[in-house]
């Protein structure tokens, strides 16, 4: 227990996310590397839904100060009319494959942050979220299988 408690607790470090817990739980832990996919999944899928949810929340706060507002408000404007073609154009998918690049930059907060300023409804991020972590969680998954296999022909166990 005392494990997948770690493997959530990365997951929910917003540079790491699902990007350090699934190597982790597969190197650092006796899990098998399906239950590890599960629970790090599963765990980066919460985290976004809570950013997307409490965004809103902390932006309110925010613009309770007028000056706050006025620049929020001009920063929304700007961002949606620079991209609001690629988003009438790729929507939910756009996000979900950025969310689902397993680089930097990257990722679920990222991607909830992205949604929320696009003006993108709770239902389609929920579409990309899923999206994107699964593409996330299968691509590290893999990397980390396979690439502890390739170790395993070039390093002599001993």
């Amino acid at each position: 227990m005392n494990e997948i408690l770690k493997m959530i607790a990365i997951t929910f470090i917003p540079t790491l996310e699902l990007r350090a817990s699934i190597p982790y739980g597969i190197f650092g832990t006796d899990s098998h590397w399906l239950m590890v996919f599960i629970v790090c999944v599963i765990a980066n899928f919460i985290i976004g839904i809570m950013i997307f949810i409490f965004l809103d929340w902390i932006i309110k706060i925010m613009c309770f100060f007028k000056p706050v507002e006025t620049l929020w408000n001009r920063y929304i404007e700007r961002t949606q009319k620079r991209i609001s073609e690629g988003v009438e154009k790729y929507g939910e998918w756009a996000v979900a494959v950025f969310i689902g690049i397993p680089l930097p930059g990257s990722g679920v907060y990222t991607g909830a942050l992205a949604s929320f300023l696009i003006g993108l409804s709770f239902k389609k991020f929920i579409v990309a979220n899923i999206i994107g972590v699964l593409i996330a969680g299968i691509l590290v998954t893999i990397i980390c299988l396979t690439g502890s296999g390739l170790a395993n022909i070039f390093i002599k166990q001993v």
